[in-house]
């Protein structure tokens, strides 16, 4: 049966990135360097970045923002095929989306990122289709993520929770409606909290 999830790193705060996202520092001001970005630290984690690999196996179909997928705004006026190089770690369909048509663009590894400009039902409804009985993953950003949970279509919500405080940016939460999560699983990570929760049912309001 297929599952929708998502997995996330935010900080203490609540925060998935900082404010001033740049092609430089993706992140935005998120206490790291560029690149090295405190709130991704854990990937310098081997057992948890093997889990992460495994999570992605186990996932046949994923969905992401376009600021997710790369710094280009308006018309696609210039290259640009995501942050992860020729062989992007999804091998598997990656919904993208977006206000502004393109082609789908195949990777090596079997990534393809397939375009989608008439909305997030739009786009869930494709990757359902791909994906089969496996799973989908509301792979990011947080903005993208809270329209998904605002229209009661994630099942598990996988957060890292860094210690740090951002104070701005992009935060996960905002703008959905009051949620019932069931707790599944914790475990302490280096430098971080990995919790796993269940979307159970929306609160009243």
């Amino acid at each position: 049966m297929t599952k929708v999830t998502c997995d996330l790193s935010i900080s203490l705060d609540g925060y998935a990135a900082g404010l001033d996202q740049t092609e430089d520092r993706p992140f935005g001001d998120d206490g790291g360097d560029g690149w090295g970005s405190e709130l991704h630290a854990w990937m310098e984690d081997p057992a948890e970045f093997r889990r992460q690999m495994d999570t992605l196996s186990r996932t046949k179909a994923f969905i992401m923002g376009r600021n997710m997928f790369g710094p280009v705004r308006g018309d696609w006026d210039r290259p640009w095929n995501g942050w992860w190089g020729d062989n992007p770690p999804y091998h598997g369909p990656v919904f993208v989306l977006t206000h502004h048509p393109r082609d789908p663009q195949p990777m090596e590894g079997g990534t393809t990122f397939h375009f989608v400009t008439d909305g997030i039902q739009a786009a869930f409804e494709r990757a359902r289709e791909a994906a089969g009985d496996g799973n989908i993953s509301i792979h990011g950003g947080a903005s993208t993520i809270n329209q998904y949970l605002a229209a009661g279509l994630i099942d598990e919500l996988r957060l890292r929770i860094v210690p740090i405080t951002l104070g701005a940016g992009t935060r996960l939460f905002d703008g959905v409606p009051g949620l019932k999560l069931e707790q599944v699983e914790s475990r302490a990570g280096n430098a971080f909290t990995h919790v796993t929760y269940r979307v159970v049912r929306r609160t009243a309001s």
